[in-house]
């Protein structure tokens, strides 16, 4: 087999094995936020800032999710467009 070909191959798998890891922990982390969001509705003794300060922290740790997946897809659009080039 050829190297670039076999190359390929590798990156492929590693790819959906990424993209396969990354959406099993969406699912985990959607269920835990809709858990948390329910927790909070019935949480009548919680203060109103403790509920705005764990609905930020819950945007601002799926904005960095989903900042990582960007940066992983780029990066591997990178590794296809170069191994297309030496083809």
């Amino acid at each position: 087999m050829e190297p670039i070909k076999m190359a390929k191959q590798m990156i492929d798998f590693n790819k959906a094995t990424f993209d396969n890891t990354f959406s099993a922990m969406v699912l985990v982390q959607e269920q835990m936020e809709r858990t948390v969001g329910s927790f909070l509705e019935k949480a009548t003794w919680l203060p109103d800032e403790g509920k705005k300060l764990l609905n930020e922290w819950m945007a601002s740790y799926k904005k960095g999710r989903e900042d990582f997946k960007k940066t992983v897809d780029e990066s591997y659009k990178k590794l296809e467009d170069y191994f297309s080039k030496t083809e």
